[in-house]
């Protein structure tokens, strides 16, 4: 009996139930460029309250719901998601959205790495 043939993720490796070793997780503040990517705000719903700015052009999405978006998205663009400072929720929704065949990334260090090198926030 051959065995039953498994789509390939995103990346195109032939493991499509682990993590990619190949998938790139982050991106460094220096070398993102809102204008080309697909971009999410994921900040927590009260940091993202608190503040008055966003990338140019993202969307905030509310990652303790991201059972409810995370269907919606494309599977064939270029993702990058940022939280404050890059950490634990930028990791883990990444994590959620690479398991799901989503090319996603995060800002290293967050909107507030991505301000310091010289990136202009909108008002949202």
């Amino acid at each position: 009996m051959e065995p039953t043939p498994q789509p390939l993720k995103r990346c195109k490796c032939a493991n499509p139930t682990e993590k990619c070793p190949d998938a790139p997780r982050s991106i460094k503040a220096t070398e993102f460029n809102p204008d080309t990517a697909l971009v999410f705000d994921v900040r927590r719903e009260a940091d993202y309250a608190a503040s008055s700015e966003i990338i140019p052009g993202a969307l905030w999405k509310n990652p303790e719901k991201i059972d409810a978006w995370i269907g919606a998205l494309p599977r064939t663009m270029d993702v990058v998601v940022y939280c404050v400072r890059g950490g634990s929720v930028s990791n883990s929704v990444v994590d959620r959205l690479q398991a799901e065949g989503v090319k996603a990334r995060f800002i290293e260090g967050g909107i507030e790495a991505w301000k310091a090198a010289g990136g202009k926030p909108a008002t949202k």
